[in-house]
Formats: C-alpha cells, sequence, structure tokens
C-alpha cells in the first residue's frame, strides 16, 4: 500500500471506546486545586477579610443567667397541712412550668417594667466599626400614630442633653436626662424621657417604639429556658443584651414576677377552697346539731342502753370509714375544679371511694346480728362521730387555707439571681473568621471546578491518539507570561528567543525532533501548514516560534502568513496578497529577520479580492513551487478550519499538516468533525499539537516542569 493510500485509511478509521473524559480521579483533582493555589489563596484571603469585617461589625452580645428550684412534689408547708397540703401541693411538672415562665402573663409584666418597647438604637457606620457607640436608655416614648413609621432621631447635645429631630429634619425638641419631655406634632404630642445616656455630643440615636405584642415576642425568643437534667426540677434560663446590666435586670425581673405570679396562683387556688368550705360549714354543723338531737331523744326514750366490746368496735371502725370517705369526697370535688372527669387524678379517688363505700355495706350488714335497740343506738352515735369529725376537720382547714390566704407561699425558689458579665458572649470572633475563610475557600473550589467543567474537553492524548489514528507530536504547557509574544515584529522577538530554556521553547524544539522521525517524506524542502479548529487556541504562537527554532538550528525557513483576514506579522505594508495579485515580486515582499540568519517573513499584505479567490488559484500553487527548492522549511500559518475555507484550499499543497488544539476545550466530537472536513481535501500525513496545557510534573512531550540551564549553571525558575 502507497503512502498516500495509508495515510487516508489511518485518517478516515476510529476505533469507538467510551470516553472517561467526564470523571476525574482523587489525585486530579488535588492536581486540579494545586494548580488554582494562588486563585484559592486569594479566596481565603478575601475569606478572612469579610470574616473579619463581620466580626468587627456585629455588636457585642452579654449573657446572664439564673437559676430556679421548682417543688414538683410539695413543699414543707404543705406538708404540715397534712391532707389538705396535697391538696394544694400537685405535682407540676417542670415543662408546664418553662412554658409558663416563657408566657404574655409574665413576660407582659416584664416588658412593662422594663420598658422594652421603647430603644434608642445608636447609629454610625465608624462608631459601630470601632466599638464607640453611645448608649441612651428611654423610660418613656411616646410616637403620634401619624409618623410612628417614620424616621426619628435623637442626637446628643452635652452628657445630660439632647435634641429630637422629626422626620422632616427638623429638631422638634430639647430635653435633659431625667426629666419628661413633650412637643406637639401632628396634632398630637411626642414625650419622651431619657433615664440614661453615655454618648459624646453629635452621636446619633434612632428612636423606635414598638408595639408590646411584637416585643413580648421578641424577648420570648431571644429567652432560653430549660431544665437542668431530667426531672430534677431545677430550670436555668438565659438571656443576651448588648448591655450586660440591662440583660442581668430584664432577667431577674422574669424571675421575681414568675415567682410573684406562683404565690398569687397558689393563693388563689386557697382562696377558691376557703369559699367552698365555708359555704359548706353552715350545712355540716346543722346537720351535726340534728343528729345530737336525734341521740339525745332516743336514749330519753327508751333509757340507758349497754353497749359490748364488739360493738364499740364496729361504731369505732364505721366512723374511721365514713371520716374516710368524706375526706375524699372534699380531695375530689378540688381536683375536678382543675381536671375533668376523665382524668386519672380524679378517677383515682373515686376508686378509692368505691372500696370504702363496700367496706361500710359490709360492716352494716354484720351489724344486723346485733339487738334492735344497740343497732339503733349505734346508728345514731355513728351519725354523731361522724358529723362531729367532719365539723371539726373543716375548721381546722378553713384555718389552714386562710393562713395560705393571708401568707406567701408557693412552689417556687430562685436559687442564683443573675449577675452582670463584663466578658461578651458574642460574637465568636473566630469562629466567624473561621466559617468565611471555610465558605470562600469552598466558594473558590466550587468556581474552580465549574470553569472546569465548562471546559469539559478532552485533555488526554491517549484519548485523541485513540479516537482519531493521529500522533499528537507535544504538548506545550500553559505559561501565564502577560507579556508571552507570538507575533514578528520589528522591536520584539518570539518566545523561544526570549526564554530559551523554558519548557514551553523544550516542547516546540520537541516539535522539530517529531517531524524529523515521524514523517516519511523528504526532510528538506519541506512545506508546513499550522492551523487550528477554532481561535485562540495558539496556532500562530505555535506557527512563529517553530519557524523561529528552524532558523536558530540553521534550516533556512520562510514563514508564511497566510491569515489574510487576521495577520499575524507587521514588518512591511505589502505580502501574500501583493504577490497574489501581481502587484510586486515575492524578493520585493519578503523580509529577511535580523534576529535570525536564515529566516525569512512574508506577511499577508493588503488584499481588496476576498482570500478565498487568491487562495484558489494557481497563484499560491506555483508561487510554492518556485519557492520550495530556495527553502528548507516553509512554514505556512492559516485560518482555523472551523471559520473560512482558506485552509482547505491550502492543505493540498503542503507536505505535512499540524492542527493545534486547546488543552480541555475541544470535545472529542469537534475534533472528529473537523479532522473529517480536512481530509476531504487533504490526503497528506496530519499531526497533532496540543497547546496550553495544564502543569502537571512528568507529564507529555517535552514537558520537563522548571528546566534549568545545562553546564552547572544555576537552575532557573519560571
Amino acid at each position: 500500500m502507497s503512502e498516500k493510500e495509508e495515510n487516508k485509511v489511518i485518517s478516515q478509521t476510529s476505533i469507538q471506546m467510551p470516553q472517561s473524559n467526564d470523571t476525574i480521579t482523587l489525585l486530579e483533582a488535588i492536581q486540579i486545586l494545586w494548580e488554582k493555589k494562588f486563585t484559592l489563596f486569594l479566596f481565603i484571603i478575601v475569606g478572612a477579610v469579610v470574616g473579619v469585617a463581620i466580626a468587627t461589625w456585629l455588636r457585642p452580645q452579654y449573657t446572664s443567667d439564673i437559676l430556679l428550684q421548682i417543688d414538683v412534689k410539695g413543699g414543707k408547708t404543705g406538708k404540715s397541712m397534712g391532707e389538705m397540703g396535697a391538696l394544694l401541693d400537685m405535682a407540676s411538672p417542670a415543662d408546664a412550668e418553662i412554658e409558663l415562665i416563657k408566657s404574655r402573663m409574665v413576660l407582659s409584666y416584664v416588658v412593662e417594667a422594663e420598658h422594652l418597647c421603647f430603644n434608642a438604637i445608636p447609629v454610625g457606620a465608624g462608631d459601630r466599626f470601632l466599638h464607640r457607640e453611645g448608649r441612651m436608655d428611654l423610660d418613656s416614648l411616646y410616637i403620634p400614630m401619624v409618623a410612628r413609621i417614620e424616621k426619628w432621631m435623637a442626637r446628643a447635645i452635652a452628657t445630660d442633653s439632647f435634641e429630637v429631630i422629626a422626620p422632616d429634619e427638623q429638631v422638634l425638641l430639647k430635653g435633659k436626662v431625667g426629666e419628661m419631655s413633650r412637643a406637639s406634632y401632628g396634632g398630637d404630642t411626642l414625650d419622651i424621657r431619657v433615664s440614661k445616656m453615655l454618648a459624646v455630643p453629635g452621636q446619633m440615636f434612632r428612636l423606635t417604639q414598638m408595639s408590646p405584642l411584637r416585643t413580648i415576642a421578641s424577648l420570648k425568643n431571644a429567652l432560653k429556658v430549660s431544665e437542668k437534667g431530667k426531672q430534677t426540677g431545677i430550670i436555668g434560663a438565659s438571656y443576651s443584651h448588648r448591655y450586660p446590666d440591662r440583660a442581668a435586670s430584664i432577667l431577674n425581673t422574669i424571675a421575681r414576677t414568675y415567682l410573684r405570679q406562683n404565690v398569687e396562683m397558689r393563693s388563689a387556688e386557697a382562696e377558691k377552697t376557703l369559699e367552698f368550705l365555708e359555704k359548706q360549714l353552715p350545712g355540716v354543723k346543722s346537720k351535726l346539731d340534728s343528729v345530737e338531737k336525734v341521740l339525745a331523744d332516743y336514749r330519753y326514750k327508751i333509757g340507758s342502753v349497754d353497749i359490748t366490746g364488739e360493738t364499740q368496735v364496729h361504731l369505732q371502725k364505721e366512723n374511721e370509714l365514713q371520716r374516710q370517705l368524706l375526706e375524699l369526697e372534699q380531695q375530689r370535688q378540688a381536683v375536678t375544679r382543675l381536671f375533668k372527669e376523665e382524668h386519672p387524678n380524679v378517677q383515682t379517688i373515686v376508686k378509692q371511694q368505691n372500696k370504702l363505700r363496700a367496706e361500710i355495706a359490709k360492716l352494716k350488714k354484720n351489724a344486723e346480728k346485733m339487738p334492735l335497740t344497740q343497732q339503733e343506738v349505734m346508728r345514731l352515735k355513728e351519725d354523731v362521730a361522724v358529723n362531729n369529725e367532719v365539723y371539726t376537720n373543716m375548721l381546722n382547714k378553713v384555718q389552714q387555707l386562710r393562713v395560705v390566704r393571708a401568707g406567701e407561699v408557693g412552689n417556687v425558689r430562685i436559687v442564683d439571681f443573675a449577675q452582670i458579665d463584663s466578658i461578651p458572649s458574642k460574637p465568636k470572633k473566630m469562629n466567624i473568621i473561621i466559617c468565611s475563610v471555610a465558605a470562600f475557600l469552598m466558594l473558590g473550589i466550587i468556581l474552580v471546578f465549574l470553569l472546569r467543567m465548562l471546559r469539559n474537553g478532552v485533555r488526554s492524548v491517549t484519548e485523541i491518539e485513540r479516537e482519531t489514528n493521529i500522533s499528537v507530536l507535544a504538548k506545550i504547557p500553559q505559561h501565564h507570561d502577560k507579556n508571552l509574544n507570538h507575533k514578528f515584529t520589528k522591536t520584539r522577538k518570539t518566545f523561544v528567543m526570549t526564554n530559551p530554556d523554558d519548557s514551553v521553547s523544550e516542547s516546540i524544539r520537541s516539535i522539530l525532533t517529531a517531524i524529523d522521525f515521524s514523517f516519511n517524506v523528504n526532510k528538506d524542502h519541506q512545506i508546513i501548514m499550522v492551523t487550528g479548529i477554532m481561535p485562540g487556541v495558539g496556532k500562530s504562537f505555535v506557527s512563529t516560534n517553530l519557524a523561529t527554532t528552524f532558523g536558530m538550528v540553521g534550516k533556512k525557513t520562510l514563514y508564511i502568513d497566510a491569515d489574510m483576514r487576521k495577520a499575524t506579522c507587521r514588518f512591511t505594508k505589502i505580502g501574500l496578497a501583493d504577490v497574489l495579485m501581481g502587484k510586486v515580486t515575492f524578493e520585493n515582499a519578503v523580509y529577511r529577520s535580523n534576529n535570525i540568519k536564515g529566516l525569512d517573513i512574508l506577511e499577508s499584505g493588503k488584499f481588496k479580492m476576498a482570500a478565498f479567490e487568491l487562495l484558489r488559484g494557481d497563484m499560491f500553487k506555483n508561487l510554492l513551487n518556485e519557492l520550495r527548492s530556495k527553502y528548507d522549511k516553509i512554514i505556512i500559518d492559516t485560518p482555523p478550519t472551523n471559520l473560512v475555507a482558506d485552509t482547505y484550499m491550502i492543505c493540498p499543497l503542503v507536505d505535512i499538516a499540524l492542527i493545534v488544539l486547546h488543552y480541555g476545550r475541544h470535545s472529542m466530537e469537534s475534533i472528529q468533525e473537523s479532522l473529517q472536513n480536512i481530509n476531504r481535501y487533504c490526503d497528506k500525513p496530519k499531526a497533532f499539537i496540543l497547546n496550553h496545557c495544564e502543569h502537571r510534573t512528568g507529564y507529555g512531550y517535552g514537558y520537563y516542569g522548571h528546566y534549568g540551564y545545562y553546564g552547572g549553571k544555576k537552575s532557573r525558575k519560571d
């Protein structure tokens, strides 16, 4: 098979294998992040700056706490009162007490006592960053309803005086600390009383008046209440405020208010029970008098009756059961005021009553065996004893309840009052800075991988060669030099001239070696075309430096800028277009390089005809045939293949076609499509050059990392 047919078969054959370009390994991910280390470091610096700014901007918060003890099993006072104390000392779970502490019943009084509806908020970014904000505490503030949502300001005039600025930025009144100040506004009156002010003259404050309901909700959200341990009855509460004394004062007011209301609630329970007993007392006394009279009349009628010991014991036992039954009934009536009949507490009392009634019925049945006279006397004495016991107990309980109502008896006590803490609990500056740095670092990592996803093209030489059967001659690393030059000018030199020891230059030199050993064509008088499949791949950089390298190794080289729509060279005002149109001869249009002996340059020139028409005719073909014998190497820089058809006109006239690819920017489909288009017009040997490759140690042809000087000189770093 001839070389021509072999190249055609190779270029048209493609082995379809699964691509692994969509996923990366952990090592590759680490390498990608390491390559962007300076970008990530910039994100870390920005994150630290933002974290410091946030931590400085946040106002310090001071936290105080209190400790309460809830006697869930009944206090000593309740125990000393016996069964009546048991009624008043019902179990109160800690969860219920926590909800009571955070209830509007408690917090509404605290809001009013501590004047939490009124606020004077310091303003001024500079003072806030420097923590030099002033303080203004308000005892009273009434803003007219017509302008309550407007912006009201107060300005410190001196250490003990201030002025209020209305929404129209006019001074409405001037006042002194500790005095009530009033002024008319909008048909209403503005009232303000400042209890305390610590500010330098000129500092500003924003005056706000919140509704009590909103203030209670805000206080409830800021108040933290929880039980210490499980079923310990110890409740801890904490509250944070920007002023430490205010935090302690508000928390102590909450504790005192809750304690007072607990006592009042229990006193109210005692009052209700006392009222019930006092209503029942006259009836019990009347019934006692009645049964005593009946017993006296019966004895008078029948005379003396001998009561045996068995009858006496029976009588005492029945009296005791009747007394217990009555007490249980009183407990049931007291409990039913708090719970429904289905509640377990009520049902327990009912079961105890039923048990006592059964025992009493059994005793009565046994009493039927006694003589009728003894039965009647026993029954009457029973009634007298039971009613007398009930009446006596009720008198004692009434006295006890009167003591409870008059005294301060509760099941709550304050263990620890809130203290003023001079060390702020918030913000945690170091935590904020660390979180900010971590967030920006994560943002930088996401951005790095997102940009890589947007440029998720082919990066593997093996994959390109496997899918196209075309060799990759070299991998040219990415260079971050802003002064990187890819154009021939009179004043600037190409990259391989200014940076001969750089890894980029070494990669360019490796192309020369690959051309000599990879293609079975005449090593002399070669015409090499350099193109790309899209703009920005660096084809002009490769072609200019390749021509320079050939010249530097002693080859008589001609560089032709055939990209006439976007010229690379800037030497003369004439060039290839002028030669093809017959305006000038080649000898008059060519530029002899002053930097490299043996390097000639033919720039694109100016043209009035379409570039495609100039290249399509025989003029360009004849020109190349004429120049082939005069030069060892002719390098032709052509336009990208996916934009114009100029390259397809040049491709059949050359010996070798070099296609420049951008690392990670082209999909395999686009590479194969461009290669298929070139194959329609060109059956000459082809090869790829992978440009802008990311730095990977020991990765790619001609890429040696930090390539140093030979001969013992100190290595140079890029």
